[in-house]
């Protein structure tokens, strides 16, 4: 093959969280009073938490503390993770299940690598806990996307260098993360045309593609 690792993002990759998200910052927005709408929203994917609450107080008359700030991050985080006890194994598309039991059977160390710190706990509700060789998330590094610090973190969990692992993207900032890291990308979903990526794929299970 010729990869000996796959890192995946997780949001918009092995699953969809963005309108869990979405609901989270916009009744944060509105309780704020700051406008919010889904072409705004487009502008946090693959971004931290907190660098995701500036872009959104960008639009703010007023500024906030440092303290402030810390509050609205945790007040949207407790408004997610309470949207995310809908998700089940049922989130997990056919077409997602299908590839990742097939890759399961290979030799290929499969990683997830994501900014978000939420990650233990959405992969829980997928039934995905304990199916990863390696989970690097928001709980372990400082720099989120599109620092490549996550996927570097992921490689070094599987104990790979980047030029063996393929990460799997939707989000831009995660294909210029990959990129900066020395990573091969297939980019999906938002970032499928994303020049920087080596493979553009339509659906998750093109994912055979890249390996020959």
């Amino acid at each position: 093959m010729k990869y000996r690792g796959i890192i995946f993002d997780l949001d918009g990759v092995i699953c969809s969280t963005d309108e869990y998200h979405y609901l989270a910052w916009k009744a944060l927005a509105d309780r704020l009073g700051i406008p919010f709408d889904r072409e705004r929203n487009n502008l946090l994917r693959g971004v931290s938490r907190m660098a995701s609450l500036d872009i959104i107080l960008e639009k703010s008359e007023k500024t906030y503390t440092d303290e402030e700030k810390a509050a609205f991050a945790e007040e949207k985080n407790t408004l997610y993770r309470q949207l995310l006890k809908r998700m089940s194994p049922a989130d997990l598309s056919d077409d997602v299940k299908t590839t990742l039991d097939a890759l399961r059977k290979t030799d290929l160390k499969l990683a997830i690598g994501s900014s978000s710190k939420n990650t233990p706990f959405i992969l829980e509700r997928i039934g995905l806990s304990h199916f990863f060789d390696a989970v690097a998330d928001g709980n372990c590094i400082t720099r989120s996307k599109p620092h490549p610090e996550v996927f570097l973190k992921a490689a070094e969990m599987i104990g790979l260098s980047p030029a063996d692992c393929l990460v799997v993207e939707d989000a831009h900032a995660g294909v210029e993360a990959a990129a900066a890291g020395g990573f091969d990308c297939a980019a999906m979903g938002d970032a499928r045309d994303d020049a920087r990526a080596n493979w553009h794929l339509e659906r998750f299970s093109d994912l055979s593609k890249c390996l020959g």
